[in-house]
């Protein structure tokens, strides 16, 4: 069983083929077997966990998963109290409302790598950075929940996944979990499932189906 953390840098696909010759996650990562536990969109950046064991995949990327995603998004834009309330809240998207998320202002994280090309800014319009954690993931949902609150996102970086951070990892770089680490972090708040007749063997291999948290 293997857990692999990897920095995917801007304008790189979220998985291991190119159809349109694009770079993507086989330019970087030559492990066999492994996928990804989650997405993250072309244009965003940061923390993608990785794994080969199919649970694990499934533990760390479903719909109200107990490991939250905590991303980090530059702003075009004051982000007041008043603005980040909503977000707060919970707000209504065009696919249904979401949960609650905190969400607070920050300065610049220290030892940010640049984007490269670099984001275009205009000189009348201030921009900052905040914080958002999600437990959920619906297509590009960080960038519309900023953008309903007045505040387009400029530049979107997941920064940590549970107890895992990007913090560390250059833009195309990538590190292994210990296996014990791994399964420590992932049985966190697990609760037993109801047994439940079975009338085959089931695969525990990671599964091929693309995860859904995006953003």
């Amino acid at each position: 069983m293997q857990l692999v953390l990897f920095n995917k840098p801007f304008q790189v696909l979220p998985h291991f083929t190119s159809p349109d010759g694009r770079r993507c996650l086989a330019d970087y990562l030559s492990l066999p077997g492994l996928y990804p536990a989650g997405r993250l969109d072309y244009d965003s950046e940061g923390l993608m966990v990785l794994t080969d064991f199919g649970p694990w995949q499934a533990r760390i990327s479903q719909p109200g998963s107990p490991l939250a995603k905590r991303y980090r998004v530059q702003v075009e834009g004051d982000p007041t109290d008043a603005a980040l309330e909503p977000l707060r809240r919970g707000l209504l998207l065009n696919d249904g409302p979401t949960r609650p998320t905190p969400a607070r202002v920050i300065a610049e994280p220290e030892g940010l790598w640049p984007r490269d090309p670099p984001i275009r800014r205009r000189k009348a319009i201030p921009t900052a950075w905040i914080e958002l954690e999600l437990n959920e993931g619906r297509n590009r949902q960080v960038r519309r929940m900023t953008a309903a609150v007045g505040l387009p996102t400029l530049r979107l970086i997941r920064w940590a996944v549970g107890p895992w951070t990007v913090e560390g990892l250059a833009p195309g770089q990538s590190r292994s979990v210990s296996r014990t680490e791994a399964a420590a972090a992932l049985a966190a708040g697990r609760r037993e499932p109801p047994t439940v007749r079975s009338n085959g063997p089931r695969s525990r291999s990671a599964s091929r189906v693309r995860g859904p948290v995006r953003n």
